[in-house]
């Protein structure tokens, strides 16, 4: 049999950095329910097990509570299975009593106890659901001793963090790193961490199907696994379902030939219009080199989805050319020299030198075309 593994969709999360282009990253995450229904119904994979935090707080607006329901329900050939997780964890009177009592759709099946759960004739989920965000004990020990009919395949669904495993997880809830082998599982479905990650040959975190985050998941995925049973291990391979790609980069620049190279290879990437990037820029420029830098940015800004551009690694160092355009009278030009002076005080604090380089770039920004206007 096909499965689709996914998790951590975090409907309803904010963007609030982000400004105006909040809303879109907000129902992207939405758009990839449809993307993975698809993708189930081209995959022949029957059902879709939603590993937890299919929500990203626990008192979302009623508006937000059905907007995954109503996604999941528009695919009636697709069975979908959801466990809590530590972001939308299964307290009494809580976001999971408000689902039940809206009425759930007829395809998607919300397991709230650890109890078995036919998957058609041909396999049995073992579900873990987290009734706090945080669990001092294994809720999946209990898959040890589930008994199932010869021939099923054993599959468990949880949300939490392998013990020893590598640092990374969100929640506090562990889970043994050798379960599947303990409870005879066929497979043993993960939420939590925000990027696809194998445990073991049968234990696999799906990541998110839309990436929300740096220095994580780059691009959203999810999981189609195929199962055979009878011992065979699973084969598990990634589908793409993410819109936006999210990347950190650092580069260091010293001169024109520098910032040439940067430019390129950022125009050079992959769907700018669908990138959010964090550029971290280190070296030290003259304020000509600076300036350029500054409004080739703003260009390729203007070309992406989102650039985060960090320039506290620069430094400037102002020649004695670009001094002389900052001369109009020779008030302008004695500011200058005094933030040039400020800048390169040693015994000033590294904020009062950032700051003093900043109106730098700023006066000979405006001196400069100040002086292009006049001639023109």
């Amino acid at each position: 049999m096909r499965i689709i593994h996914t998790a951590d969709w975090q409907i309803g999360k904010p963007f609030r950095k982000f400004g105006e282009k909040e809303s879109v990253l907000r129902q992207a995450r939405l758009n990839a329910i449809e993307t993975i229904g698809r993708l189930a119904a081209a995959e022949a994979a029957r059902h879709v097990l939603v590993a937890g935090d299919l929500y990203d707080n626990e008192a979302p607006s009623h508006k937000t509570l059905l907007e995954p329901l109503e996604r999941m329900r528009g695919f009636p050939g697709v069975d979908w299975h959801v466990i809590p997780g530590n972001h939308d964890c299964h307290r009494g009177q809580g976001i999971w009593d408000r689902v039940q009592r809206t009425g759930l759709p007829a395809n998607v099946h919300l397991h709230l106890e650890p109890v078995p759960f036919a998957l058609g004739d041909e396999a049995v989920l073992f579900p873990a659901p987290l009734r706090r965000k945080s669990e001092v004990t294994d809720l999946t020990e209990w898959m040890d001793q589930a008994e199932t009919a010869p021939g099923l395949i054993r599959i468990g669904l949880a949300h939490g963090s392998i013990t020893g495993f590598e640092a990374g997880s969100e929640a506090n809830n562990p889970i043994a790193p050798d379960r599947a082998k303990r409870a005879g599982l066929d497979y043993l479905a993960l939420g939590d961490w925000h990027r696809t990650m194998q445990v073991n040959a049968a234990t696999w975190y799906a990541g998110t199907p839309e990436s929300d985050r740096f220095n994580s998941q780059e691009l959203g995925q999810v999981l189609l696994v195929e199962l055979a049973g009878s011992g065979a291990p699973p084969i598990v391979s990634t589908r793409t379902t993410g819109a936006y790609r999210w990347i950190t980069l650092t580069e260091e620049i010293t001169g024109n030939a520098d910032l040439d190279g940067l430019e390129q290879r950022l125009r050079n990437l992959p769907n700018l219009s669908g990138l959010l990037a964090r550029l971290q820029v280190k070296g030290t420029l003259d304020l000509t080199v600076r300036a350029d830098l500054s409004q080739r940015l703003s260009l390729i800004e203007a070309a992406m989805f989102w650039l985060d551009a960090d320039l506290s690694g620069l430094h400037v160092r102002p020649t004695l050319a670009d001094l002389e355009q900052i001369d109009f009278g020779g008030v302008l030009r004695e500011a200058a020299e005094s933030l040039k002076a400020e800048a390169e005080n040693l015994a000033a604090t590294p904020v009062e030198r950032r700051r003093a380089e900043e109106a730098l770039v700023q006066l000979f920004l405006m001196t400069r075309d100040s002086g292009k206007g006049h001639a023109a």
